[in-house]
């Protein structure tokens, strides 16, 4: 997973899609370069670039919301360079020079600021800008492209040496072990500690990865299924969580579950990043049957009905990694729509990916799945929580979930 610029999204979100907040290090040292490039003012005094989105403009001023947190008003004069870049640049070979009409609420910006004076008074030295619209655009993307030529599941075993990964998968065939090859060149991620955003993944290695592990990759899938050439892999340690819900309160953001492993309810916060999907009945009996080993969907029954198939619009197909009807059920649940959190009900049986391991207090929730009970009653908890991977509902847009 390649970092954009200072776009803000991903991939995945942190939903996904890719939500998370990102600074390329070589576009920020072209910055960096052409700042030093510029003649400096001989009074002028150093200051930390402005990163994040444009909130309005207004009087040859933009208030940007900064990545940091504080929204920052930027002074704009006839000096200032102002450039346009597309999104995933890691330099200014592209940029374009544009008026200040052209930039728009929503732009992801960096802005180099010239300060002065006692106490120091600022005004913008260049703005480099990434458009809305190309962001969305490279987003949308990259989403299908994992989607397309993406596979998850539980890591079983790590063969370092052999730059190989056995992960267990859910396919609407059934289970199935695939051995994700790791090449040179692959790129290797890990989710940050207590993160729910995808794009804080940070760089990692094969030794950091362990059974038990989620992971998700993309690259290229055998003709038989049975490995996979990675180009990009991300991993993190995670929670499982089945149950029944047996309080929701909005006002807090929290679900609160009772687990069917431990027997004891569990806290879990849902924020803005998490997703929250909801299994239409159909669909959820259709998967059950898959765990069961049933039928292909689309199979005549002994009574001549077929089995369930999913419906237009519910994830249907299978992003082209289909074999035989078999398909990735992960990509088939990633198209489902998202549910607020007002859709979840006292009595609900939902399965939760979530953050932190056993011995951590606070689980927040990176996927919600409700409607899963047929699931759970189809199988062993551990096989049906396979289906589900911190990533494979995410549409890498931040959904506003917990509403």
């Amino acid at each position: 997973m390649q970092k954009p610029g200072f776009e803000r999204g991903g991939v995945f979100s942190g939903d996904v899609v890719p939500a998370g907040i990102c600074l390329c290090i070589a576009l920020l040292g072209a910055a960096v370069s052409y700042a030093q490039t510029a003649p400096p003012a001989s009074t002028a005094t150093k200051t930390p670039p402005v990163v994040g989105t444009i909130k309005s403009i207004a009087d040859e001023s933009l208030t940007v919301a900064t990545d940091a947190g504080p929204e920052t008003k930027v002074t704009v004069t006839p000096a200032t360079k102002l450039l346009r870049v597309p999104p995933g640049s890691k330099d200014l070979s592209q940029a374009e020079a544009i008026p200040l009409s052209e930039f728009q609420p929503g732009d992801r910006v960096l802005v180099r600021l010239r300060c002065a004076g006692d106490p120091p008074v600022c005004e913008a030295g260049s703005v480099i800008a990434m458009k809305k619209s190309d962001i969305a655009e490279k987003q949308a993307h990259e989403r299908e492209e994992w989607q397309k030529h993406g596979i998850g599941g539980l890591v079983k075993s790590v063969d370092a040496a052999q730059g190989t990964i056995i992960i267990g998968t859910m396919t609407a065939a059934g289970t199935k072990d695939v051995a994700v090859k790791i090449g040179k060149t692959a790129v290797i991620r890990r989710y940050a500690p207590g993160s729910v955003k995808f794009d804080d993944a940070q760089v990692s290695s094969l030794s950091e990865i362990n059974a038990g592990d989620q992971l998700r990759a993309r690259g290229v899938r055998s003709a038989d299924s049975a490995s996979f050439a990675a180009d990009e892999v991300v991993t993190g340690a995670f929670r499982n969580i089945a149950g029944t819900i047996s309080a929701v309160d909005a006002g807090a953001g929290t679900i609160t579950v009772s687990d069917l492993a431990t027997k004891k309810p569990e806290v879990v916060k849902v924020s803005s990043d998490s997703q929250l999907r909801k299994l239409p009945p159909q669909m959820a009996q259709m998967i059950a049957m898959r765990l069961k080993g049933g039928p292909p969907a689309g199979t005549p029954t002994s009574a001549g009905a077929a089995t369930p198939t999913p419906a237009a619009g519910q994830g249907g197909g299978s992003g082209g990694q289909g074999r035989g009807g078999g398909g990735d059920l992960q990509q088939l649940l990633g198209r489902l729509p998202a549910a607020p959190l007002a859709d979840f009900q006292k009595g609900d049986v939902v399965m939760i990916v979530g953050t932190g391991g056993l011995k951590d207090s606070q689980v927040t929730a990176i996927t919600v799945l409700g409607g899963v009970e047929p699931l759970l009653q189809a199988t062993s908890q551990d096989q049906a929580s396979s289906i589900l991977t911190p990533w494979s509902l995410s549409n890498g847009g931040g959904d506003a979930a917990a509403q």
